[in-house]
Parts: C-alpha cells; sequence; structure tokens
C-alpha cells in the first residue's frame, strides 16, 4: 500500500473539484430557498416603515444572505460531501481508487485538505463580512427599518438600570464621553410600580455635569394616560457610559478581536464573562467544523453500491453530521449556562465527533 497521503495529483484535483462544486451547489440552493423564505416573512416590516421600498428589501437581503450562508455552510460541505462520495461508490470510482492500492484515509486525504481550506475562507468571511451585516441589521430592526445613525460602534437595544428606573436605548453609537443615544426610553418606578414613561428621540453624554442630556423629550403619565412635552431632561448621573456599549455585547456581531476586547472590558468592569469566553472560542471551532463533514459523511464512499446499502451508508452520514450540530449547539448552551467551562463548550463535540467519525472509518475500512 502507498503510504503517500497523495499518491495521485490527476485524483486529488479531481476529487477537490467535484467536492468544490458540490458543497458550492447545495450551499447557493440553501441560501436562494431560505432568504426567499426569510424575506416574505420580514418583507412586511420592512415595508411597513414609511418611505421604504424595493431597495429596502434587496437591502434586507444583501445583510441576511451572508448570516444564512454563514449558518450553513457546515451542512453545505456535509450534503455535498454525502452527495459526491455516494456518486463515486455507485460509479465504482471508489472501487477503482481501492484497488489500485489507496487507502480510505488517502482517498479522503484531498477532501480533508479542501475542507480545511473551506474553513478558513468561512472564517475570513465571518469576520470580514457577516459580523458588519449582522451589526447592522441588528441595528436597523432595532429602529424598525426606519434610518440609523452611521457609526462603526452601533450598539442596538441594551437596557441598563438607574437607580429604581429602567432605561432602555434602541441604538448607541460611539465609545466613551462621545457615546449618543437613538429613541431613549425611561420607565420611572416608584415601590416597584410604574408611574411615568419619559421618550426621547436622540440624547448624549454630558461630561461637565456627568450626566446625560435628552432632547425633545415627551413624558407619559400613567396614571392619568396624558401625554405631555418636557423638553430637555437630565438624568443618569450614576450611569457611565461604558454601561451602554457593554450592557449587551452581541458576539455575532462582533470580531475576534473586537470580542476578545468587550470580554477584556467586562472582565475589567467585574461583569461574568463565560457565555462570551464560549462564543470566543466558538468563532475558530465553528468554522472549523468543516473539517469534520468529510470524515463524518465518509460512510457513503465505502461498500459496494449493489449490496444495496448506498442509502443506508448515506443517512448514517447525514446522522453523524447533524448529530455533531445537535451536540455543538448544546454543548454551546451548557457553557451558557455555566455547566461547562468555555473552552470545553465550544472544543469538545469538535473532538468528540473527530474521533468517532475515525472510529467509524478505522472499524469499517481500515
Amino acid at each position: 500500500m502507498n503510504l503517500d497521503f497523495f499518491p495521485s495529483r490527476q485524483i486529488a484535483f479531481y476529487m477537490v473539484k467535484l467536492f468544490f462544486t458540490r458543497s458550492f451547489a447545495v450551499l447557493a440552493m440553501l441560501v436562494a430557498i431560505l432568504l426567499t423564505l426569510d424575506l416574505l416573512g420580514e418583507s412586511g416590516d420592512v415595508l411597513a416603515y414609511a418611505g421604504n421600498g424595493d431597495a429596502e428589501l434587496w437591502h434586507y437581503a444583501a445583510l441576511r444572505a451572508p448570516q444564512i450562508a454563514a449558518t450553513f455552510l457546515p451542512f453545505s460541505v456535509l450534503l455535498g460531501t454525502l452527495i459526491m462520495l455516494a456518486t463515486l461508490n455507485q460509479n465504482s470510482e471508489i472501487v477503482s481508487m481501492k484497488a489500485a492500492g489507496l487507502s480510505a484515509h488517502q482517498i479522503l486525504a484531498p477532501l480533508i485538505v479542501a475542507a480545511f481550506g473551506m474553513s478558513i475562507l468561512s472564517f475570513v468571511f465571518n469576520e470580514r463580512v457577516v459580523v458588519r451585516a449582522t451589526a447592522s441589521l441588528s441595528a436597523w430592526q432595532a429602529v424598525e427599518y426606519g434610518p440609523i445613525p452611521r457609526d462603526s460602534g452601533v450598539k442596538s437595544n441594551p437596557w441598563v438600570l438607574d437607580g429604581n428606573n429602567l432605561v432602555n436605548v434602541a441604538i448607541v453609537a460611539g465609545r466613551g464621553t462621545e457615546v449618543q443615544l437613538r429613541k431613549i426610553e425611561i420607565y420611572n418606578r416608584v415601590n416597584n410600580s410604574l408611574t411615568t414613561i419619559i421618550q426621547a428621540p436622540r440624547g448624549h453624554y454630558d461630561a461637565a455635569s456627568r450626566s446625560w442630556v435628552l432632547e425633545n423629550a415627551r413624558q407619559f403619565d400613567v396614571a392619568r394616560g396624558t401625554m405631555r412635552d418636557v423638553g430637555t431632561v437630565r438624568f443618569g448621573r450614576d450611569i457611565r457610559p461604558d454601561q451602554f456599549t457593554l450592557a449587551k455585547v452581541d458576539p455575532n456581531a462582533l470580531t475576534f478581536d473586537e470580542l476578545h476586547a468587550a470580554i477584556s472590558d467586562l472582565h475589567d468592569a467585574g461583569r461574568p464573562t463565560a457565555e462570551l469566553e464560549g462564543n470566543l472560542w466558538h468563532k475558530i471551532s465553528g468554522p472549523l467544523s468543516a473539517l469534520l463533514m468529510p470524515i463524518l459523511g465518509s460512510v457513503a464512499a465505502f461498500g459496494l453500491a449493489r449490496s444495496g446499502q448506498l442509502f443506508l451508508r448515506a443517512v448514517t452520514g447525514m446522522a453523524l453530521g447533524f448529530a455533531y450540530f445537535v451536540a455543538d449547539n448544546f454543548s454551546l448552551a451548557m457553557g451558557s449556562l455555566g455547566a461547562y467551562p468555555p473552552i470545553l463548550a465550544a472544543w469538545a463535540p469538535f473532538f468528540l465527533f473527530l474521533l468517532v467519525g475515525e472510529t467509524v472509518l478505522f472499524r469499517t475500512e481500515e
């Protein structure tokens, strides 16, 4: 048996070509179908804002498509691998490769290298495209698909406690003393009973008085059911600017470096960070899951097609792949609850199913 993992350059390029074409074809199909269904469900909300039209619908689709592509890329790699390997098996090409002296790992080696390249591509795509699209879409949805401030530090929908009162802000832009607020609502409470609600379209931090200033504010009296203009309102002398910028950290809207910096800021402020640390590690382990798919789907490649077991083997490979995604989400949930350490929550499913896939491959083919 040839111990070289790439004994034939022609076979390696042939396998890689099939792998990429099948995987990206499945991904394009999934994105087209799921984006259409999502757009049908969300188009009413987008068009509900006065002045929105076809351009806003296309803008929504442009922001949503990268999220769908990033989410379903590992699924596409799994399904593309199964389609490719089942077809090669049915056409007896796998039998020919094994008859030429190639082992199961030598047959899969080009696919694993290609899947590793797909993982790198997925990580770069997430860092460069998906996080920006997610941040923009979250900010746009927070203002009900209306105009949003053009700022690179946009946060959406944080809640902050001001004594006994609750403060909600639709959009937070900027950092430090330059923080700008949009669509603010202050729920004033006495003995935990709501008394008044103050609403304002914008606000900012006044460093001189160390307080927050609301402009064009209006106050709703809960007991009387009346609304009146109150003009400029100051509040929150005990609220620091970082309480708004760190009140809601969305890991899906931050790059790896930005999330790492946010975790450091939260840690310095004495805030819990275990859930975010798990998401930080998952920014690496998530894209790397594409590396597992050729191994988990390899059961469809081997065994005689005429034995009638090809469909069963393909279903088994699909079941192993989907079991990984279930285990991955479960592990992240356990990490969020504090049951698993962050690094274990992010990496345990990957290494567990790597061992499972290798065990199945060795016991059945090697």
